[in-house]
């Protein structure tokens, strides 16, 4: 039992060699992004030039990859952001510095 617990913190779920959590969260916050840009460009070209999908793969594809360097550099990255995340809703940034 011991062993399955360590090899599952040894090596966290990742998806495309980026820990899972955080690349799910990449994709929610420029999803976000892109939808408040598109929409913010079809309302001041009133419709006539939208912002391409392209402009919000490129980004994703991009920031994943600086992801990758630091995941690789550091695997527990995902585990390390959701701690923080975690003292940040109680309310203790005291503890965010460390």
């Amino acid at each position: 039992m011991k062993q399955q617990v360590l090899k599952a913190l040894a090596n966290p779920a990742l998806l495309f060699y980026v820990p899972y959590s955080l690349a799910v969260i990449n994709f929610a916050v420029q999803f976000i992004i892109y939808m408040i840009l598109f929409i913010g460009s079809l309302i001041v070209s009133k419709g006539t030039n939208p912002i391409s999908p392209l402009f919000f793969l490129l980004s994703v594809i991009g920031v994943h990859m600086f992801m990758m360097l630091f995941a690789k550099k550091d695997p527990q990255l995902g585990q390390i952001v959701s701690a923080k995340i975690q003292l940040f809703k109680k309310r203790i940034p005291n503890r965010l510095a460390a």
